[in-house]
């Protein structure tokens, strides 16, 4: 396993730990003021990155939610020097709300490829 994998595992079980405690504006705050690394950014980083979010996703002890992943996910991208932004959307009927990532928006690590046709956007950050 990669020290990517661990980095995933252990966001996932920091946003676990920590977040409950805060509002859903804590976590919002904390993902729009994360910085972007500065480094160089090679092209296979986005997909080095959300694979091993995949991964820990298989290892995790119990169900993530798509904002816990897209928070997760963002930062871990822009630690590697990556412009991601989390993006909140929702439908209005039935009602649903979902959280992903966008580089360059377009969205990665997503199943759903019309997301972006889907949901209408509520929140960038």
């Amino acid at each position: 396993m990669t020290i990517m994998f661990w980095k995933s595992f252990l966001g996932l079980l920091a946003y676990d730990v920590f977040l409950p405690r805060q509002k859903f504006s804590g976590v919002h705050r904390i993902v729009r003021d994360w910085p972007v690394r500065r480094s160089e950014v090679g092209a296979e980083t986005v997909q080095r990155v959300c694979n091993a979010v995949n991964h820990a996703l298989m290892w995790y002890p119990k169900r993530v939610m798509c904002l816990q992943r897209a928070a997760v996910t963002t930062c871990l991208l822009r630690n590697q020097g990556v412009p991601a932004r989390m993006i909140l959307g929702a439908q209005k009927y039935p009602f649903r709300a979902h959280a992903w990532v966008e580089v360059d928006g377009r969205p990665v690590n997503e199943t759903n490829s019309d997301v972006q046709l889907k949901y209408g956007v509520w929140e960038k950050c």
